[in-house]
């Protein structure tokens, strides 16, 4: 669903149930979130970066001695091609680069079908709002890949991450362990009340739209028959509906709305080691941008997180 059609249901819940259409400030306490910026390069140095936003505006960024970048692989700032496109975490009212990913992807989803012998070339379903995605594994990376995806078969999960390259996706890094189940048998949660505050893992995605893929969403209320799937305990929720999540790791928070179903992420019972471990569970599948802003490393792939409602 697109987010205009998001937006449009706050309005009409907030006009129902006499609430303030203005969402609800994170505090102090929550920390100081980075900023992210969507962009193409335009032209680079050792120094500065020239970009086009996803707006359509022009950036010039200062990038600081310190700031590194990644496309494929670790590489200087100043050796990204022009024409990459970036997401970018930046410092100092968003005027100073901390860190650069360029053309990076993450493949997330359920396969359907494997061909291939060297070169692997994987069909995944990635749920209704990432659409089916080809991707190929190269040589080079297939076995770091089939360590911990063994099994490369059809209804079995799989999420890396890795390069849009001359419009090809290539999975390079393991993004988790391959759970062991097939994507429709997850486990269920465990007996319990379900808690207004929920710990799990919270990952990214290439979603277009700014905010949350949420999994315990009402079917009906989705157009998703694959929604309302989780290991984890959470309660349900509406498409709209500002979600608090908060990075254990970082200490940074903030309120996201929910644009998408989560029913993917919620098949993955499977948990973040990046501070201590987290519970079992996908309980929160984030925009690149939200994602970086609350500290998230992109090729890391998760971090520990607590949500509740905002």
């Amino acid at each position: 669903m697109p987010y205009e059609g998001v937006g449009r249901r706050r309005e009409l819940a907030a006009a129902a149930l006499g609430r303030s259409l203005e969402p609800p400030k994170v505090n102090a306490e929550d920390g100081v979130t980075y900023g992210a910026v969507e962009a193409e390069i335009l032209d680079i140095s050792p120094h500065v970066l020239i970009a086009e936003s996803v707006d359509g505006e022009q950036l010039r960024l200062v990038i600081a001695p310190w700031a590194t970048a990644w496309r494929g692989v670790a590489v200087s700032p100043g050796d990204l091609p022009i024409g990459a496109r970036v997401i970018i975490k930046t410092l100092r009212s968003g005027a100073v680069i901390d860190r650069i990913w360029a053309d990076i992807t993450r493949i997330t989803g359920i396969i359907r079908s494997v061909s291939g012998f060297r070169d692997i070339t994987v069909e995944l379903d990635c749920g209704p709002h990432l659409r089916p995605r080809t991707i190929v594994i190269p040589y080079r990376s297939s076995g770091r890949v089939r360590v911990r995806h063994p099994q490369l078969e059809p209804g079995f999960l799989f999420d890396a991450i890795g390069l849009v390259d001359q419009g090809a996706t290539l999975a390079y890094l393991p993004a988790t362990s391959q759970p062991p189940y097939r994507a429709d048998d997850v486990p269920r949660p465990d007996y319990g009340a379900t808690q207004s505050k929920v710990s799990g893992t919270a990952v990214w995605s290439d979603m277009p739209d700014y905010g949350v893929a949420y999994p315990m969403l009402e079917r009906a209320d989705t157009d998703c028959d694959d929604a309302e799937v989780s290991c984890s305990r959470l309660p349900y929720l509406s498409l709209g509906s500002m979600l608090y999540v908060r990075n254990v790791c970082s200490g940074r928070a903030n309120l996201l709305p929910i644009v998408a179903c989560g029913c993917v992420a919620g098949r993955f019972c499977d948990r973040c080691v990046e501070c201590g471990t987290s519970p079992r569970g996908r309980v929160a599948e984030l925009s690149a941008a939200a994602y970086v802003e609350l500290g998230g490393e992109l090729t890391k792939g998760c971090f520990n997180t607590r949500i509740g409602l905002g």
